[in-house]
């Protein structure tokens, strides 16, 4: 079984925002292994559950979350979920938005540090560790001046909504790829 958390902030509001792309990858998922989301009681987070790949013995058993704490607190809500569903940190996937690479860019990779992303600080500070896999999702720098934490609570504009849906679906295909094909071939397919 494996986990994959999608980083992003809850309500409609946030929804189309730069932070939020980790939801927008595991809707995406979501949509592809044909599972809805739900809001367990116990969980503070949203709940998909299904499998990845074809009936039977070879499909593997996927459960997707979006947290319903707000970025900064993201780790609480994957702290009850890896401990409810007893995943282990070497199947567990983050999905979230990176500033330090330009839009249509994405790196997969295993552990690693913060890089000042509140969610995954949160989480590090939640599960005492930072040895999971990520598919960071460039989202580009902010222009001129903006402050980063502005441009990350925003839109994305006009012209990159395009590039921002097949973004989208690359990183989905990036997760399932590091689901079956392991991390070395996943790197070299997706990392660009």
């Amino acid at each position: 079984m494996w986990l994959v958390a999608g980083l992003g902030n809850p309500g409609p509001g946030y929804a189309q925002h730069r932070h939020n792309i980790g939801f927008r990858v595991v809707d995406e998922l979501s949509s592809r292994i044909g599972a809805k989301f739900s809001a367990p009681a116990r969980m503070r987070a949203e709940i998909a559950e299904g499998r990845l790949g074809a009936p039977g013995a070879d499909s593997t058993r996927l459960v997707l979350l979006k947290s319903r704490t707000f970025m900064n607190d993201t780790g609480a809500a994957l702290v009850r979920a890896t401990g409810y569903y007893k995943i282990e940190p070497d199947h567990l996937i983050v999905v979230h938005d990176e500033l330090d690479l330009d839009l249509g860019r994405m790196r997969v990779k295993l552990g690693g540090g913060d890089n000042g992303h509140n969610g995954l600080k949160s989480i590090r500070k939640s599960l005492n560790t930072g040895d999971y896999y990520r598919v960071r999702v460039g989202v580009g720098r902010p222009p001129g001046r903006q402050d980063p934490a502005d441009f990350l609570l925003s839109n994305f504009g006009a012209r990159e909504r395009e590039d921002v849906e097949l973004q989208i679906s690359r990183a989905a295909d990036a997760v399932e790829s590091l689901i079956t094909n392991g991390l070395e071939r996943t790197q070299s397919s997706f990392n660009c």
